[in-house]
C-alpha cells in the first residue's frame, strides 16, 4: 500500500499529538510530580502582609539581640536576655521548599534560658528556611533565615 503526502502528514500530527498527551497525562496523575503549592491558603497569607512587614522591622531594631545561629548539630535561637522569657510565646516554622511533606512547627516555650535549640539529626540535607514568628508583651517580631544542611 502507497501513502501519499496528505496521509504521511496526518499520521506524523497524530502522532505527535499522542506523544504529548501521554507525557501531561503521565505528569498529573503520578505523584512522583506533585505540583505542591508554596502556601495552602495564599490570598489569607497576602491579608497578613502588613502585619507582618511590622513585626519583620520589630525584628531588625532587636538584631544585636536576637539571633539565629546554624551550628554543627543544633540550630539555636537566642532571644533578648533583658525579656522575661516566661512572656515570649509564638511559634518557629521549618519550611523545605522542595518537599511541603517535611515542613514543620515547634512552639516556642522557655523556661530558664534565654534560647531554644532545635536538633538537626531528624532534618534532611539541602536547603531549609526557618521562620521565627514570636511576641512579648503584645509587640510581635518576625525573623526569617536560609540555611543549608
Amino acid at each position: 500500500m502507497k501513502i501519499n503526502w496528505g496521509t504521511g502528514i496526518v499520521i506524523a500530527f497524530a502522532a505527535f499529538m499522542s506523544f504529548i498527551l501521554f507525557f501531561v497525562f503521565r505528569v498529573q496523575t503520578d505523584h512522583k510530580y506533585d505540583n505542591e503549592l508554596v502556601v495552602e491558603e495564599y490570598y489569607k497569607e497576602e491579608r497578613g502582609l502588613e502585619a507582618r512587614k511590622d513585626k519583620e522591622n520589630n525584628a531588625v531594631q532587636l538584631h544585636k539581640d536576637f539571633s539565629i545561629d546554624n551550628n554543627a548539630d543544633e540550630i539555636k535561637i537566642t532571644f533578648p536576655q533583658t525579656f522575661d522569657v516566661t512572656k515570649i510565646k509564638g511559634k518557629v516554622s521549618l519550611y523545605r521548599p522542595s518537599d511541603q511533606r517535611l515542613d514543620f512547627e515547634i512552639p516556642i516555650s522557655l523556661s530558664n534560658h534565654p534560647y531554644l535549640l532545635i536538633p538537626k539529626k531528624g532534618l534532611a540535607g539541602g536547603r531549609w528556611d526557618i521562620t521565627v514568628d514570636w511576641a512579648y508583651e503584645g509587640t510581635g517580631y518576625r525573623e526569617t533565615e536560609m540555611f543549608n544542611l
